[in-house]
């Protein structure tokens, strides 16, 4: 098939990486792509947001498929033009992507399907959402309604903290339009972990479980981040899990979405809170609960959970676009994943660009080497271009032997000011 995937990043090259493994030979593009991507797919000098010009492409060039990474096209209605031209594409069209692009609407279409998830009030007003503060207590969390490239979240320890994050959104309009309206949400306690389940709007089939890393520092310390690692699967999601996941969490959301006459296709993932047993369950009463949705594959759980799929990627990625979704287009090796960021300093705040990256081929040869944030430089070299750099990941046969290949591969690569966790998975370990 000719497939273009859609995006510059970790996850995108793990999409085109993964269908370059398909028994099948692809023809592969990537709109923009990066210098990773550069080795499995055709780069299309394109930007991921400018959907007129992929647009223009598609008609051009007549692709079998498209394949959406990011969650900004989708939300500005790219599946929505490419439907018109008769082009299968995997992804929501922009009514459904409101699931991520507006945490409003998740909310109110998860209290419609009777989706368990934290008590939240939405404002417009920094004096009532101030005023609304204490009846949700301490810790409590602020959200920005709209997408703020995942930094419109913040848990306040303390009311200063809670006005502040106010202030910020509906005062400063740190965010802009995504700020303008504000969540004010029932923190919920527990450890979190991500579900992506791909649908074709009717039927739903679980990927396997992984959990993300979003602090910056060891020990879950510092700003929150894009994601600085994560191991599939997650101890923490149980087998027992999966079917309440599937049959009370994702499949009430596609059905009350096609109630609303919106035909959800491609990834619906799910960022789930999952309460200690015998610990404080939500006011939902439930032990599992609905962080956040996303419209798209998660960054950097992309890059742990596809290398542990087996089969034919394109098929299931088509069949999804296509309404013909079955359970055994989802195939699942028998093994355990990790990956580990590799940032560059100052990430996630200010960082310098353009520094050469040294060991890459190296560091192939004992884990997958996934490029986020890479292009080519002057002379050739692969160089830097993004905060977060490098997506490692190991495949072993448990979680100490995966653990153990992403960080020799981390080990093989060098840049100036290379930063990363050093405990991805520590959850998993503490576990025992």
């Amino acid at each position: 098939m000719k497939i273009l995937v859609v995006g510059s990043g970790g996850r995108e090259h793990a999409i085109a990486w993964r269908l370059a493994n398909d028994p099948v030979r692809h023809e592969l593009y990537c709109a923009p792509g990066n210098a990773g991507t550069a080795a499995v797919a055709i780069n299309v000098p394109v930007g991921a947001e400018d959907v007129g010009a992929i647009a223009k492409w598609a008609r051009e060039n007549n692709p079998d498929l498209v394949v959406v990474g990011p969650e900004a096209p989708l939300v500005k209605g790219l599946v929505d033009e490419l439907t018109k031209l008769g082009i299968p594409s995997f992804g929501p069209v922009a009514a459904g992507a409101r699931m991520e692009g507006s945490k409003r609407f998740a909310k109110e279409v998860m209290r419609a399907a009777g989706v368990p998830t934290g008590m939240a009030e939405v404002f417009t007003d920094p004096v009532a959402a101030k005023a609304a503060l204490a009846k949700f207590g301490l810790p409590v969390v602020i959200k920005a309604d709209g997408l703020a490239a995942g930094k419109g979240v913040v848990v306040a320890e303390t009311a200063a903290e809670a006005e502040a994050a106010i202030d910020d959104m509906l005062v400063a309009n740190k965010f802009g339009a995504a700020g303008a309206e504000v969540l004010v949400e029932e923190f919920l306690d527990g450890e979190e972990c991500s579900i992506l389940a791909m649908t074709d709007g009717e039927n739903v089939v679980l990927l396997p479980s992984s959990q993300d890393h979003k602090r910056i520092f060891d020990g879950d310390k510092g700003p929150n981040t894009g994601g600085m690692g994560a191991y599939s699967p997650a101890p923490v999601v149980t087998a027992d899990m999966l079917p309440e996941i599937k049959d009370k969490i994702v499949v009430p959301v596609v059905r009350e979405l096609k109630k609303r006459g919106i035909v959800y296709r491609g990834i619906l993932y799910a960022g789930l809170m999952i309460a200690p047993q015998g610990g404080k369950v939500a006011l939902s009463g439930s032990r599992i609960n609905v962080v956040e949705f996303n419209a798209r594959f998660g960054d950097p759980e992309t890059e742990a959970v596809l290398p542990r799929l087996g089969g034919d990627f394109s098929k299931a990625l088509l069949h999804a676009a296509t309404g013909r979704l079955e359970d055994g287009d989802i195939v699942v090796k028998d093994e355990v994943a990790a990956t580990v960021i590799v940032a560059s300093g100052g990430y996630p705040g200010s960082y310098e660009k353009g520094k050469p990256i040294s060991g890459l081929e190296r560091a192939g040869e004992v884990a997958t080497v996934f490029h986020c944030g890479t292009k080519k430089g002057e002379n050739g070299e692969t160089v830097t271009s993004g905060g977060r750099v490098l997506s490692v990941t190991g495949c072993g046969a448990n979680l100490r032997e995966a653990v153990d290949r992403a960080y020799a591969g981390v080990a093989r690569v060098s840049f100036d000011g290379m930063f990363y966790r050093r405990d991805i998975a520590h959850r998993a370990f503490e576990r025992g």
